[in-house]
């Protein structure tokens, strides 16, 4: 069997999967309605009601020294963010209910313009800097079932294709595979922009669950440059996770867009491009090593390791695949608890058609770009949190001129968190 035959049947596989889980999802979420149908074993006690409305909010500062790439120099990037959360059980009697807002806005500058890496350096950098209502949604826990409903406008990648271990890690690869965050009209619903979304999460058992959810395919809020997109102009992007999660993460991911995308090479006789489904899916494993760093239950591990791939079609995006690799240290410092260290190996492999797009153009490809990173960070007050950053990144053009990237940085958090 060829790398393209296996590719493809597994993307089968996955369609299929996704498909048979939406199914059953939905055959849930209707025997829960049925009144009386839950026996009293079946039931999710919902958590005691907590404060009517939090705020909290971050100002992060990144210094970012491209030592080596395209260009050189010095560049920041800032992004101010305030989250409220008004439960509204507290507030009037709703049971289970709680609406989240999140605004972001940020004036930094673009620090992968001077590196000149295909998958960028800093997970905080934005091609335009606006500010704009990021989330907006409601989301409603039901009480005679395990399940998490959420409308609205909703990061996925905070219910998707994450896993902690990789968290403190800078490069956008860390955070989302490439192969996923380079689709759909405008991107997918993440950072920068979100998109109109519908949500189920399902926790059969304390250790296993089930998100499944439906995103408006083209991303667009208020505040972004032409607003909030009409809803399913260009279909809708289907996405569902199903894992295991108790000490460590083992979950698999699969998605697709509900219409076609244009092909990127390839046209039609008038001169159109092709359009193809595009779609993918990923696996995560995450596993926590050595004793608890404290005796509270639920105290992080010392440290955990994580592994993520991922496959996509290869027609509609740059991207065929990729995996990120990793390990985060915790109290790493003596007397620092708050102290962290992780280091991260991520590679993107580049589609075969994008390369010949990028040759035809005098730009020829490698198969991948590959990265390191190596960062500290510790909490120095209740409101300050410094981190140190280090990045190499082999470039995947071939051409003379081409150099390899390396990026050191600082990133300041400064935070703030009030109840009422």
């Amino acid at each position: 069997m060829t790398l393209t035959q296996y590719r493809t049947s597994l993307l089968h596989l996955g369609r299929q999967y996704l498909l048979r889980v939406v199914g059953a999802s939905l055959l849930t979420m209707i025997m829960a309605a049925i009144p009386g149908h839950a026996e009293d074993g079946d039931t999710a006690p919902l958590p005691p009601p907590s404060a009517v409305l939090s705020l909290s909010g971050e100002y992060v500062v990144d210094l970012v020294t491209v030592a080596q790439g395209a260009n050189t120099g010095v560049r920041y990037v800032d992004l101010a963010s305030l989250v409220a959360v008004l439960d509204l059980e507290a507030a009037a009697g709703w049971r289970g209910a709680h609406i989240v807002a999140e605004g972001i806005a940020g004036t930094g500058q673009r620090p992968n313009d001077l590196a000149g890496t295909l998958q960028g350096v800093n997970n905080n950098e934005v091609a335009e800097n606006r500010a704009k209502i990021y989330q907006l949604y409601l989301e409603q826990r039901l009480a005679r079932w395990p399940v998490l409903l959420r409308a609205g406008f909703i990061d996925l990648n905070a219910e998707f294709y994450n896993n902690d271990a990789a968290g403190l890690l800078i490069a956008p690869a860390f955070g989302i595979g490439s192969e996923l965050a380079a689709t759909g009209p405008n991107g997918p619903a993440i950072f920068p922009s979100t998109a109109l979304t519908a949500a189920v999460r399902i926790e059969p058992s304390a250790d296993t669950y089930t998100a499944l959810a439906v995103v408006n395919a083209e991303a667009g809020v208020l505040g972004d440059a032409g607003g909030m997109r009409p809803v399913f102009d260009h279909g809708a992007l289907m996405i569902g996770e199903i894992g295991w999660a108790s000490m460590g993460k083992i979950a698999l991911g699969a998605w697709m867009y509900t219409k076609k995308q244009d092909d990127i090479r390839l046209f039609d006789s008038v001169g159109d491009p092709l359009r193809q489904r595009a779609q993918g899916g990923y696996v995560l494993v995450e596993w926590p090593v050595g004793a608890p760093i404290a005796l509270e239950k639920d105290a992080p591990r010392k440290a955990s390791l994580f592994l993520r791939a991922g496959i996509s079609d290869g027609d509609t995006t740059p991207y065929r695949g990729g995996w990120q690799t990793g390990i985060l240290m915790n109290s790493v410092w003596p007397g620092r608890p708050s102290s962290q260290l992780s280091f991260g190996a991520h590679q993107a492999l580049l589609a075969d058609k994008f390369r010949h797009n990028e040759a035809d153009g005098g730009n020829p490809q490698r198969r991948a770009e590959t990265g390191l990173e190596l960062t500290f960070a510790d909490q120095v007050t209740p409101w300050l949190n410094l981190q140190a950053d280090a990045q190499y990144v082999r470039n995947a053009g071939r051409g003379a001129s081409v150099r390899d990237a390396i990026v050191v940085g600082l990133r300041f958090v400064f935070a703030f968190g009030q109840e009422w």
